[in-house]
């Protein structure tokens, strides 16, 4: 049963203030009391802090950031993080150039990406395609580098408390903060590829920060960034068509954040932030089938923006400190621009540029509302010091994408289904879903050295319906150097807005339509489904962590998801309704899936003290798994393993240099079509194992001068594109040749 928005905003209101009220009673202590219970409950971490320290969790320092400076976009770097590949979010191959990342298998969309905290949502304006693609780059490049302190890595068990869509993980991208101080910084990059067929990218960017007045300062940073486009000739040896698969897409970055900070007192912060971005591609003849449709759209436009994207937030935050404990309330608002030339809804011409006229091109508007409060309160009961974490999370996501409805509803054969989408001239591109959210976790030591953090998370879902997420994490210290640490949690994704917009038409006279029984002659249509449930996984993961605390750290763990009721659009006969002699399908609840493998890391100090002078950091990522258990086909097409490498050399105080290396397994494509057939001849192609390697290089000129220098992919291994689609099997992206960077820092 649905409980209406209003009844259960109020019921998880009034569950929220109780649980907080109970807190605060129990730790507000008697005049007799106060000296004793408050000094000994407040020394207990956090949930989400102790969930920080699990084995899934990965921290990108200010140092790397420095060390390893990514070209334009943070997957680039992030790639290099246990567990991470970058992936599309299916085997199927299409828009294999703007792969995202992806957590554990997962895939993309399982990924939440958050800056301080708060979702990232603006590539659900990009519609889905009927494999789960989008033709997006993902939310990985809203904040420049430099104005990034950190990067949070979260896998696995650990992620399941931030809700819809962190099945995979999350990736928070934690900003640079107001200084007491008043200072700034220019940065100034290049990238040249050794190929002249590769883009090139060149960025500047700044960041100013310091007071205003008493009590009050502020952060700006700004940039500006131009990746270009592969040249269409750089994968014209593996095609016979007129147009070869697209290289890798160009992007235009303009960025600008501001945050002001008030400190009402020494205990209670407030926070205002405001951003605008805009990103457009450089068009490189992408489309989303191996195939020469509107080859001559495609031709006129290389080199054009074909899809701009304009992203506007606006943040509220208020952090304080209560003799009871610690609040947290957030606020953002989200809206999202996306402008694009139509493509095709249907067939072989899906995702083909249709039109050619600036005039013609259709705008999606996102809107996304984000409230979460949260109160961490120290507890004792039963003789134990507990931190009771409680909160409650509001979001709210509006869509109107006039391209949505652009397919016709009369198929070929002259069959009209629009009455099953809310009736003739009814069809809307609108569409809009709710969560409200409400979670506890508690962080204490039952025993000496074993500490526990069980959570439950309860999320309404407006169409959707009810999601209880348990989880239990935990950490046993064996000795001072040795830990073992596991953790089993339920995640979840509910169905996004295309998935259950009854207006989103696909239609197809191929591709299986359908797959067990003769074509009827009118085609099929795939439309969304309102009633979808949301896909779960129950993660899990164990493992053994040492650190001698004098450098040498080592880590091994295992990780499983059982992953179920994956969202997908199949045309399973016996599934559809018939009108006519047209056939249609809904997205349904089907797939189940499992995911294992394993994840370690190896630091070994080699010179100075604790090796800050010469380290050698290494870290791995093996899949066992990572399949659809009713087709027996991938997820996602993903390396067997991955190994980065990494020997950091502190040569002077002024001069650093470090020597990266990157290693692949074998990739392993589909065995059956997106259709629905057996896959032959090239679509069975494998991508062997390889590696890539590369140097850079840190000079500090003076105290505010500061020089990055260095070479990506020195053996130059190259790999190229054999098809926009499954067609060419695991050969789906270009991994670029060798390319050499700088960057000049000025301080003041």
């Amino acid at each position: 049963m649905k409980i209406p928005h209003r009844r259960m905003w109020f019921t998880l209101s009034a569950i929220s203030f109780a649980v907080n009220g109970l807190a605060v009673a129990q730790t507000a202590p008697t005049p007799a009391e106060a000296s004793v219970i408050l000094p000994e409950t407040t020394v207990r971490a956090t949930a989400e802090q102790e969930l920080k320290q699990a084995l899934g969790v990965s921290i990108i320092t200010q140092e790397d950031l420095q060390e390893r400076p990514p070209a334009n976009d943070l997957s680039e770097l992030i790639r290099t993080m246990p567990g991470v590949n970058l992936t599309g979010n299916s085997a199927s191959g299409q828009f294999g150039n703007s792969r995202q990342i992806d957590l554990r298998g997962m895939g993309p969309e399982n990924t939440m990406i958050m800056i301080d905290g708060k979702p990232v949502q603006s590539r659900n304006a990009s519609k889905m395609g009927r494999t789960g693609e989008r033709d997006t780059r993902g939310d990985s490049n809203w904040v420049p580098v430099e104005a990034i302190d950190s990067i949070e890595v979260i896998r696995g068990p650990a992620a399941a408390r931030y809700g819809s869509g962190a099945a995979g993980g999350v990736v928070n991208i934690i900003t640079k903060k107001p200084t007491d101080k008043f200072s700034g910084s220019v940065t100034v990059y290049t990238s040249q590829p050794e190929h002249s067929e590769e883009g090139d990218t060149k960025r500047a960017s700044f960041n100013l920060s310091g007071p205003v007045a008493e009590n009050l300062s502020f952060r700006l940073f700004g940039n500006v960034a131009k990746t270009n486009a592969d040249d269409t000739s750089l994968n014209s040896h593996v095609s016979d068509l007129s147009l070869a698969p697209a290289g890798r897409e160009g992007v235009r970055n303009r960025d600008l954040n501001g945050l002001l900070r008030w400190d009402l007192t020494p205990q209670q912060v407030l926070e205002f932030e405001a951003g605008t971005s805009r990103q457009g591609n450089i068009y490189a003849g992408e489309r989303l089938m191996n195939s020469d449709t509107n080859a001559a759209n495609m031709q006129a436009l290389l080199g054009q923006e074909t899809n701009i994207t304009h992203r506007n937030t606006v943040g509220l935050t208020h952090r304080g400190k209560w003799d009871w404990g610690t609040s947290r309330l957030v606020f953002q608002a989200e809206n999202t621009r996306r402008s694009q030339y139509p493509v095709g809804l249907a067939g072989g011409p899906e995702g083909s540029i249709t039109s050619t006229q600036p005039s013609d091109m259709v705008t999606s508007k996102l809107a996304n509302y984000f409230l979460n409060g949260e109160v961490n309160t120290p507890i004792s009961l039963g003789g134990q010091r507990h931190m009771l974490t409680s909160g409650f999370e509001y979001r709210n996501e509006r869509l109107n994408d006039p391209g949505a409805n652009a397919q016709s509803s009369t198929s070929t054969g002259g069959d009209d289904i629009s009455g099953l989408t809310g009736g003739s001239g009814t069809r809307s591109g609108k569409s809009d879903a709710q969560t409200f959210a409400f979670y506890m976790e508690d962080n204490f030591e039952p025993i000496k050295n074993l500490i526990l953090t069980p959570g439950m998370r309860f999320d309404h879902h407006s169409q959707a319906g009810n999601n209880w997420s348990p989880s239990l994490n935990a950490t046993y210290h064996l000795t001072d150097q040795w830990s073992v640490k596991g953790g089993i949690a339920r995640a979840f994704k509910a169905p996004n807005l295309y998935q259950t917009n009854l207006n989103y038409l696909y239609y197809t006279r191929g591709q299986g339509c359908p797959l067990n029984s003769p074509n009827l002659g009118g085609g099929c249509y795939i439309r969304g489904n309102p009633d979808l449930n949301p896909e779960t996984s129950v993660n899990k993961e164990l493992g053994v962590a040492f650190t001698d605390h004098q450098g040498l750290d080592a880590s091994l763990s295992y990780f499983q998801n059982d992953y179920k009721n994956k969202i997908y659009a199949e045309m399973n006969d016996g599934s559809s309704t018939v009108v006519g002699t047209t056939q249609v399908f809904q997205w349904m609840n089907a797939s189940r899936a499992v995911v294992r493998g394993f994840e370690g890391n190896l630091t070994l100090p080699l010179l100075g003290n604790g090796g800050d002078t010469l380290k050698w950091v290494n870290n791995f990522t093996y899949m066992l798994k990572n399949h659809n258990e009713d087709t027996n086909q991938p997820l996602s097409v993903i390396p067997k393993y991955t190994v980065n490498s990494t020997l950091d050399w502190r040569v002077t105080p002024a001069w650093s240099t470090q020597l990266f290396a990157t290693f692949y397994g074998r990739q392993e494509p589909r065995t059956v079509n997106t259709g629905g057939s057996a896959a032959t001849g090239t679509s069975l192609t494998e991508l062997g194992s390889y590696a890539t390697f590369g140097l850079g290089a840190q000079y500090q000129i003076k105290k505010q001068l500061s020089v990055n220098f260095g070479v990506n992919n020195i053996g130059d291994k190259r790999l190229f594109r054999t098809a926009s689609n499954s067609a060419g099997g695991a050969a789906t992206y270009n991994e670029p040749g060798r390319s050499y960077y700088v960057s000049l820092t000025g301080k003041f």
